[in-house]
């Protein structure tokens, strides 16, 4: 979407004029040729955190309107880039760039990426010995007064991965577009950079007077996360920040440097969200042009699949839950609710803080409105771990061999009935099962069986001392009581398959729960709410995330929709958590059947973040884009 900039009582404002339905075909230069697009991202075929999931998703759409026109750029990381690249031999113009830059020295790696949409890519081995490194700072320095006299490793590879980029685009304009000096120019080149350390080849391109249009999205300011982090009021003390003084606090002089560099020297700015747009501004030095809201790769479901596959999940999520409490205790399942927050380990940014506050209300709450109801809370993020807690994987191993042995009776108990049944007698069902079997089934129940209270966290930690999570956990005095209808679990790894607790995916664990929680006081965009909608999961998040604030800016109703927005901005801590606590009793309050329809209306909407029709906007800065950098005509 394309953003205005007006300024009234010192504040800015937005308008936003969001564009949706079928993405428009690529617009074509004077001369009747469709640009080259290329993507370029230190995420590319490599999963770091959510640009891999942008990319990823979004790049079947990209593909179905761009064809082999479009193309990512990223850095070979070896055996990780194999499990997900396919290389293939390169053909027509592309073909004759990789073969030139392969023949210059520079280690390209053509292919298509193994995922939905198998887009083109070229991965750069991009490393350079120690003397040419140093060259390139000097440049740097020189050219775009970067400095990288105190750089660490990571900015040394951002650096030396930008030269290899613009080596790159500097063959596509000789050998595929036309000259470098744009003098016979026939066919527009379009590049799209992802953040500080996919962009500095800005700056480069820029100075280079290459023909090419240029775009540059951050989906954070570096600096707007580390100030974040120690400041709760960060958007209210926004205008008043010096951004050189606070990079050079926290240590990213270098890092922020080249985020300006990138964000000045694009034709273009963008960010994934209005409210990151004021860090643009305030700590960049300029607002973006367009606001690109990031979405997913959907396929959305009827109801009645929808409730079906909520339902298996949610037996799967029942069994974590009996093998982590039953030992101690045992509560009615069918009047317990799943909630659960997750993502990056930051603490405050995500506001794991502000969600454990509200919970621990809750609990006070629940209590005293004596609701026949019982909330477990989930808090899943990653943290370094020495393993898991060997009491709970003793639990569920036990849990697991009780349901074998009662797996074993059932089939002794069915055959045995049948053919009493057959022969017309009456059995008793206590002389159908061996004695064996009752004794077996007597031994497991007592081995599951202890007076400890349920643990509060499934990992040992390497730091439990230092954990702020654990922490506020003990200074809340969340204990898992069994007279507590608020239970907390810390599950300080993510979910996955291969989760010796779980055994299952992700998005299966958010499919069976009830409720996401994310109170967010920092986050440029924020996918866990949108990946709630996709299975049709309720979700609260705040006016601090992107998400939030999108919702309140475009999306009339949301709150009958499932996709309720906590307002924090300008709001105490404390106001926050008691607003939080209340929304989340009165979910508590809804019976079964409103559940269901809410979960309902929750997908159904979720198709309003479908890349099919949030796409437009990437359309839309790469339009105008080519009219900045004057490579196509009207």
């Amino acid at each position: 979407m394309i953003i205005s900039m007006a300024r009234g009582n010192g504040q800015a404002t937005r308008i936003m004029e969001p564009r949706i339905g079928v993405p428009p075909s690529p617009e074509v230069s004077a001369e009747g040729v469709e640009p080259l697009l290329f993507e370029v991202s230190w995420e590319v075929c490599n999963k770091l955190g959510g640009i891999y999931q942008v990319i990823r998703s979004k790049a079947p759409t990209m593909v179905e309107r761009w064809g082999d026109n479009y193309c990512l750029i990223g850095p070979y990381e070896g055996e990780k880039s194999a499990l997900e690249f396919e290389p293939t031999r390169p053909e027509g113009p592309l073909g004759r760039v990789v073969n030139v830059l392969r023949d210059a020295g520079l280690h390209v790696h053509h292919g298509r990426w193994l995922s939905t949409g198998k887009p083109r890519v070229i991965l750069i081995d991009h490393r350079r010995s120690v003397q040419e490194l140093n060259a390139l700072k000097h440049a740097a320095w020189e050219a775009h007064n970067i400095s990288f006299l105190n750089s660490d490793e990571m900015c040394d590879g951002v650096l030396s991965f930008a030269d290899a980029v613009f080596r790159v685009l500097t063959a596509v304009c000789q050998h595929a577009s036309g000259t470098p000096e744009g003098m016979e120019n026939t066919r527009p080149v379009i590049a799209h950079f992802h953040e500080w350390m996919g962009g500095l080849a800005i700056p480069m391109i820029r100075r280079a007077r290459l023909p090419i249009a240029t775009v540059f999205t951050t989906h954070a300011t570096l600096l707007g996360r580390y100030v974040a982090s120690q400041r709760p009021d960060f958007y209210d003390i926004l205008e008043t920040i010096d951004d050189r003084q606070a990079a050079a606090d926290h240590g990213v002089t270098t890092q922020h440097l080249i985020e300006r560099a990138c964000a000045h020297g694009a034709h273009v700015l963008t960010t994934v969200s209005s409210i990151t747009g004021e860090e643009c501004e305030h700590l960049l030095g300029r607002a973006p042009e367009v606001i690109l809201p990031n979405g997913l790769d959907l396929r959305q479901t009827s109801p009645t699949d929808l409730q079906r596959l909520h339902h298996e999940q949610k037996e799967k999520i029942h069994r974590f839950v009996m093998g982590h409490f039953f030992p101690s205790y045992n509560f009615d399942l069918d009047k317990t609710l799943y909630f659960f927050t997750s993502g990056r380990f930051e603490p405050q940014n995500k506001g794991f803080d502000l969600a454990l506050e509200a919970m621990a209300r809750l609990n006070a709450e629940l209590k005293a409105a004596e609701l026949d109801v019982n909330v477990v809370f989930f808090i899943i993020s990653n943290r370094p771990v020495r393993s898991p807690d060997p009491d709970v994987l003793q639990a569920r191993g036990v849990l697991n061999e009780l349901r074998n042995v009662c797996a074993s009776m059932t089939r002794q108990l069915e055959e045995k009935l049948f053919m009493r049944a057959a022969a017309r007698e009456t059995p008793s069902l206590d002389e159908l099962v061996d004695e064996y079997w009752t004794l077996r089934l007597r031994r497991t129940q007592h081995a599951l069986r202890h007076k400890r209270l349920p643990p509060v966290i499934t990992h040992i930690l390497q730091d439990p001392a230092g954990d702020p999570v654990l922490n506020q956990i003990r200074s809340l005095w969340i204990t898992n009581r069994e007279e507590d209808p608020v239970k907390v679990i810390y599950h300080p790894q993510f979910i996955s398959p291969d989760n010796p607790l779980w055994g299952i995916e992700y998005e299966q664990f958010v499919r069976g729960c009830h409720l996401g929680v994310f109170p967010s006081a920092y986050e440029p965009w924020g996918y866990t709410p949108l990946e709630c909608a996709a299975v049709g999961v309720p979700s609260i998040s705040s006016d601090l995330a992107g998400f939030g604030r999108y919702v309140l800016e475009n999306m009339m109703g949301h709150e009958e929709l499932g996709l309720y927005v906590l307002e924090r901005r300008g709001h105490t801590y404390a106001d926050a958590a008691a607003d939080l606590c209340r929304r989340m009793l009165e979910f508590c309050r809804m019976d079964r059947r409103e559940r269901i329809a809410i979960r309902n209306a929750t997908e159904r909407q979720s198709g309003a973040f479908d890349w099919s029709r949030l796409a437009v906007h990437y359309h839309e800065a790469h339009e105008l884009a080519l009219k900045e950098a004057h490579l196509t005509t009207a």
